[in-house]
C-alpha cells in the first residue's frame, strides 16, 4: 500500500467525495442541456440538544476545496469504470467554479434557518458541493461549539484555566482527528495534543507522558528522574499510575532534586478529591486534569472547587458525543427561470424550507447581541441590524481573504459573550430570538399556496 493509498483521499481522489445521485443529476444536467443558475443554502432546522446555538467553522476548508476542484486522470478513469459517459467526463475535465458563495465567518454564532453559507452558480457546479460543504462545515461546527461550551464553563466556573485537546486516537478517523483539533482552537482551546494537527494549522502542541511510560521503569522515582533529566522545566509528571497522593510526593521530590519547577497530570479517581490533596503536596506547581472531561465535568469540577491548572478534554470533543451530528442540509432555494430567479422550497412535513437567498441580520444593543432577522437578500438594507454573511467568492474569484486562526478564536471568543447568558447555559439554555422578515415569509406563505395548488 502506497502512503497515496493511505490517504483514501487525495487531491485526485477528492472530486469524488460526492454522493453518486449528484453525479447522475450532473450528467442529466450536461445531457439535457438543463443547466438554470440556482442557488442553495446550507443551514440546519433545529439546535442539537442542550445548545442554545452553533459556533460556524470549517470554512476555510469549504473555500479550498471549491477554489481547487479538478478532476484528473485517476477520478476520471473510477467514473469512466462506473459507466459515466465520454462526454460528461469531458466536461468534468475542464470544471471550474464560475459563481459566487457567501458565507458566515468562522468563530459567528448560528441559529436555525440561518444559512452558514449559500452558493449561487450554474445548477451543474452548485450541485456538486453538496456531500463535501456539509461534511466540513458541519463536523467543525460542531466541535467548534462544544469547544466554546467548555470554554464557557471556565469563563463562568473558573480562573483562567487553560485547555488542550486531546480527542485524536477517539476521533472517527485520522482527518476528523485533525479537524477537530482545528476546531478546538476556533472554539476557544489553547492547543492539541496532535502533531500533525500542530503541523497543518501551526497550532501550539501540548504533551505529557503515559502510564506506560512510569510502569516500563523500576519504580515510579526512577521513570519522573529519567523524565526530568530529559526535559527539564518542561516536565509535567503523571502521578496517578498507583497512588496519587504518593506519586504527587515523589514528583515533588524529584522536581527538588533537579531543581526543576514541574507539573503534575491527575487522569483518574475522584478528581476534585484528589485535586486538592495534590494541590497540598505540590503547592503552586501546575495541575492538570485530563480523565473524561466534557463541559459539564468541568463546570462541576469547578463549582466543587477542584484545583487545576488546565484541563485535557479529549472523546468528548473530538466526537462531540452529547451531539455527534447536526441536522445541517443544502437545499434549493432559488432557480433560473425564463432569465430570472424564481423562489424554490420543499414542503415535504417537517422539512418545509424559506425559499431565495438570504440576509442575515444581527441587531445589537448596549449589552450585547438582542435578536436576529432572517430577510430575502434582496431587502437587506432595508432590515435591522449588521449583515452577517459576507461574499467570499464572485463570478469563480475569491475576493475574501480569510483570517488566521488567532484571529478566529478572537472572534469567536467575541461573538459568544456578546450572545445572552442564558443563550450560552450548558443545560436547558434559553432560545435566542430569531424573527423571519415579513417579505420573507409573505414570499415562503405565497409560494407555498402556489405550490399546493
Amino acid at each position: 500500500m502506497t502512503d497515496a493509498e493511505f490517504g483514501y483521499v487525495t487531491p485526485e481522489t477528492l472530486p469524488l467525495f460526492t454522493d453518486l445521485y449528484e453525479l447522475t443529476m450532473l450528467q442529466g444536467y450536461h445531457a439535457s442541456d438543463h443547466e438554470p443558475r440556482a442557488t442553495f443554502s446550507l443551514f440546519f432546522r433545529d439546535l442539537p440538544p442542550d445548545r442554545g446555538y452553533v459556533l460556524a467553522a470549517g470554512l476555510e476548508q469549504a473555500v479550498r476545496y471549491v477554489e481547487t476542484l479538478t478532476f484528473g486522470d485517476r477520478a476520471l478513469d473510477y467514473l469512466a469504470e462506473r459507466g459515466f459517459e465520454d462526454d460528461f467526463l469531458d466536461r468534468l475535465a475542464d470544471f471550474e467554479f464560475t459563481g459566487e458563495l457567501r458565507a458566515l465567518p468562522e468563530g459567528t454564532p448560528v441559529f436555525p434557518d440561518e444559512p452558514l453559507l449559500e452558493v449561487t452558480a450554474p445548477i451543474f457546479e452548485a450541485q456538486l458541493f453538496e456531500t463535501l460543504l456539509i461534511n466540513q462545515v458541519g463536523f467543525q461546527s460542531l466541535v467548534a461549539t462544544k469547544a466554546a461550551r467548555m470554554a464557557e464553563a471556565v469563563d463562568r466556573h473558573g480562573d483562567d484555566q487553560s485547555l488542550v485537546e486531546f480527542g485524536s486516537r477517539r476521533a472517527h478517523g485520522t482527518d476528523a482527528g485533525v479537524k477537530a483539533a482545528r476546531a478546538a482552537y476556533v472554539g476557544g482551546f489553547d492547543g492539541t495534543s496532535n502533531v500533525a494537527a500542530g503541523e497543518a494549522f501551526d497550532l501550539p502542541v501540548y504533551g505529557t507522558m503515559a502510564h506506560s511510560w512510569i510502569q516500563s521503569f523500576p519504580d515510579e522515582r526512577s521513570s519522573f528522574a529519567t523524565f526530568v533529566e530529559q526535559y527539564g522545566d518542561d516536565s509535567v509528571l503523571l502521578v496517578d499510575t498507583y497512588d496519587t497522593v504518593a506519586g504527587a510526593k515523589v514528583a515533588m521530590e524529584v522536581a527538588d532534586e533537579y531543581d526543576a519547577d514541574v507539573g503534575v497530570r491527575l487522569d483518574s479517581g475522584d478528581l476534585v478529591a484528589l485535586s486538592k490533596e495534590v494541590e497540598e503536596v505540590v503547592g503552586d506547581a501546575p495541575i492538570f486534569v485530563s480523565s473524561g472531561m466534557d463541559e459539564y465535568e468541568i463546570a462541576d469540577f469547578l463549582r466543587d472547587d477542584g484545583v487545576a491548572s488546565g484541563f485535557g478534554p479529549g472523546t468528548a470533543l473530538a466526537t462531540s458525543e452529547d451531539a455527534p451530528s447536526m441536522d445541517a442540509v443544502y437545499k434549493l432555494v432559488a432557480v433560473e427561470r425564463d432569465g430570472e430567479m424564481r423562489p424554490s422550497m420543499k414542503l415535504s412535513a417537517g422539512k418545509v424550507t424559506y425559499p431565495n437567498a438570504k440576509s442575515v441580520r444581527r441587531v445589537e444593543g448596549e449589552d450585547g447581541y438582542e435578536r436576529d432577522v432572517v430577510g430575502l437578500r434582496e431587502e437587506a438594507d432595508e432590515l435591522p441590524g449588521e449583515e452577517q454573511l459576507v461574499t467570499v467568492f464572485e463570478d469563480g474569484e475569491r475576493v475574501r481573504d480569510l483570517p488566521g486562526l488567532d484571529a478566529l478564536q478572537d472572534r469567536a471568543r467575541e461573538r459568544r459573550r456578546k450572545l445572552p447568558a442564558g443563550c450560552r447555559d450548558l443545560r436547558d439554555p434559553d432560545e435566542y430570538p430569531v424573527e423571519v422578515g415579513d417579505e420573507l415569509r409573505a414570499r415562503t406563505d405565497d409560494l407555498a399556496a402556489e405550490l399546493r395548488e
